[in-house]
């Protein structure tokens, strides 16, 4: 069951056109078509041992759910245009390159909602605890963040908003 929640939550323009680009194609392709594969085992008779009508209406179920949580999203959603956004400090939509200070290992992450955060693309949500240790730092801060391992230091090398 989806708990549907009234907060709103930041995101970015970019993660804001996926959401909508799924959501059109849910309702205008996806929901269609399993209207149809349902309507055609439904003409193949005994419901109750039809497997095709069966993994159709469960499709069915999945694709209104997915609805239903993707059009919540969008009413809850606080589009922020990350190319309006500037500063030297952290903050959402900051590109943020830092420096592990045990490992000497450099790495970029961009600070975006928790509905588009994405590792291997480098994006972080804004609720994550490396982002929420970065919120707020300017280049050559640094950044505690507890981890299963302890503690790990950061220092942050540049922010930039792209």
């Amino acid at each position: 069951m989806t708990i549907i929640s009234m907060e709103k939550f930041p995101i970015t323009l970019e993660g804001w056109g996926r959401i909508e680009q799924e959501l059109k194609r849910l309702k205008t392709i996806e929901r269609p078509a399993v209207i149809q594969q349902i309507a055609e085992a439904r003409a193949h008779g005994d419901l109750s041992e039809n497997a095709e009508y069966h993994a159709a209406r469960e499709k069915q179920s999945f694709i209104e759910g997915r609805i239903k949580e993707l059009e919540d999203k969008t009413a809850r959603a606080e589009v922020i245009d990350i190319s309006k956004l500037s500063g030297k400090t952290v903050k959402f939509g900051a590109h943020v390159k830092i420096i592990d200070a045990d490992s000497d290992e450099e790495t970029e992450y961009h600070i975006v909602g928790e509905y588009e955060a994405d590792i291997k693309l480098r994006k972080i949500s804004i609720v994550s605890p490396l982002a929420r240790a970065l919120i707020g730092k300017s280049a050559g801060d640094f950044a505690e963040v507890q981890t299963p391992k302890g503690f790990k230091s950061y220092e942050v090398l540049k922010v930039s908003y792209k």
